[in-house]
């Protein structure tokens, strides 16, 4: 039986912002990011929760950041709720229970407000730009690439929130004019660089990181990651032994519900319909899947009290 989602917190501290999926709590120069089990998909959140999603990146989030610190910083101080530096143990059992397992203690940065993505295969928008324009970001590609392709080598695919709502891909030279070329070219080389450690660590598992989502901000003029890295909400997630070459993949991450939402006829324009109970179930498979199968571990709750 999986347990009971949470897909809002509560807790006695100042509210620094609700996002799709986590609420962050403003402690000064820190914040506290709780991973909420709300799951969105085409810039709506689902009405339905995800049951140990919140967990799942948290604790991913939480492997490859220390497994990424030496190649770029990170703003991560600590998940393990025993270290978190407020008396938590005096709130109520609910309260504790929003933050068991679900949530990071970070320095807080200035945001990047650029999304920074890494390919090594070609699905996803992507694939979307490149059926129709034969490029990806600007970036034009050899014209005999088929869906879920693995692309000569990685490439970087910025993206910006549109007034839409959606996620534009932009290209490199748009990306420079937003933020000036030098911090743009450290944004892009701190990207293909973790995510050539994550994807070459996740292979030797028999997982294939497709892509991946990386976001940025600068503490004192440092470059760091903030947010997540490396979960099944910012990654396609495809198992080795099932890849096959053309159309789209079996996967361990979001793509599942962006699956039955396609099927379900949903025009992607709110409200977003409820998911079906095997949907729900399915999905929370497939995370917990996909951290056991990258890390090695069962999801570490035991960490967290």
């Amino acid at each position: 039986m999986l347990n009971r989602p949470v897909t809002q917190t509560d807790l006695p501290l100042p509210l620094f912002h609700r996002g799709k999926v986590r609420d962050t709590y403003d402690l000064g120069d820190k914040l506290l990011m709780v991973a909420t089990d709300r799951i969105s998909a085409y810039d709506s959140i689902l009405p339905t929760g995800i049951p140990f999603k919140g967990q799942v990146l948290t604790a991913f989030s939480g492997f490859w950041f220390k497994l990424t610190e030496s190649l770029v910083p990170n703003h991560l101080i600590t998940i393990r709720q025993r270290d978190f530096p407020f008396v938590w143990r005096n709130w109520t059992k609910a309260q504790q229970d929003q933050i068991w397992g679900r949530a990071m203690f970070v320095r807080k940065a200035k945001r990047i407000d650029i999304e920074c993505v890494a390919r090594g295969y070609l699905a996803g928008s992507a694939w979307t730009e490149y059926n129709r324009d034969g490029t990806v970001a600007g970036l034009k590609l050899p014209d005999w690439l088929q869906q879920s392709q693995q692309l000569v080598e990685p490439i970087f695919t910025p993206a910006i929130k549109a007034e839409s709502g959606h996620d534009d891909n932009i290209s490199f030279e748009a990306m420079a004019n937003m933020v000036g070329t030098d911090l743009a070219g450290r944004m892009r080389d701190a990207t293909m660089t973790i995510y050539a450690t994550m994807a070459e660590y996740a292979r030797q598992q028999g997982i294939i990181i497709a892509d991946t989502k990386l976001e940025f901000g600068l503490l004192d003029d440092e470059l760091i990651v903030i947010d997540e890295i490396g979960t099944p909400d910012s990654s396609r997630f495809w198992e080795v032994a099932k890849y096959r070459l053309q159309g789209p993949q079996l996967s361990l991450d979001k793509q599942y519900v962006r699956d039955w939402l396609t099927v379900s006829g949903w025009n992607r324009e709110p409200p977003a319909p409820s998911l079906p109970a095997d949907v729900v179930q399915k999905t929370s498979e497939k995370y917990l899947e996909a951290y056991k199968r990258i890390t090695r571990r069962d999801l570490p709750t035991e960490l967290y009290r």
